[in-house]
């Protein structure tokens, strides 16, 4: 039997239960026991992807906030400045919007190089706040995250798969929204959930019927040891 693939796993939409909140515990043990690296690529705030590492006892292979935020493991690297996001944050307050996540807002408490907004909110100023200030918007299905435009999780991938010495021809990617698109693009095999979003679905090499969790665990069933 040939060795596990290397695995790139988003978090929302992609472990998650089948209601779409929340985590999905039976992703732990398959993930604990892959044999190759698994890398987790989300647009949460960089301590949310290092605990589920924690939790489930991986090594911490972490692309955060979008491609903000990478971590091999020894290293931390930030690839894009908060301030201008945070900037956004202030004049879109200061338009009679909110955040929407509450007065604590530990959405955003930790987060290290983007601002995420509720969906419930205003986008189309936001949109255009974003870009007086050099930013973009970008719809996970979970959040409006306001980020810089170049950074991306498929070239925070591509910073750990040098130091780690992965090859992304090898890996298969799991993911759900438009951000997983450049994931998609930089590695060898690409599986978008059932609950995937038009782009994800548009640039994954397989769409499946399966969603959230189900999906993915039956992309981890198929492939391991392929």
């Amino acid at each position: 039997m040939t060795a596990d693939p290397p695995l790139v796993l988003d978090i929302d939409g992609t472990l998650t239960r089948p209601e779409g909140w929340g985590i999905d515990p039976r992703v732990f043990d398959p993930i604990r026991e892959w044999e190759a690296p698994v890398v987790i690529a989300t647009g949460k705030a960089f301590p949310y992807p290092v605990a589920l590492c924690h939790f489930v006892g991986i090594p911490e292979l972490v692309v955060a906030e979008n491609g903000g935020v990478v971590c091999t493991g020894d290293d931390v690297f930030f690839t894009a400045d908060r301030e201008a996001a945070r900037a956004v944050a202030e004049e879109y307050r200061a338009a009679g919007y909110d955040l929407g996540w509450g007065e604590e807002d530990t959405v955003n408490r930790w987060r290290e190089t983007e601002i995420a907004v509720n969906l419930e909110q205003p986008l189309e100023p936001l949109r255009e706040i974003a870009a007086d200030h050099g930013l973009e918007v970008i719809d996970t299905g979970y959040a409006y995250h306001v980020k810089d435009t170049d950074p991306n999780k498929g070239e925070g991938l591509e910073t750990i798969a040098d130091r780690v010495g992965i090859d992304l021809a090898d890996c298969v990617a799991v993911g759900d929204s438009v951000n997983d698109v450049s994931t998609f693009e930089a590695v060898g095999r690409s599986v978008a959930v059932g609950n995937a979003d038009e782009l994800a679905k548009a640039a994954a090499d397989e769409v499946l019927d399966a969603v959230h969790a189900d999906g993915t665990l039956a992309v981890l069933e198929r492939v391991r040891g392929s």
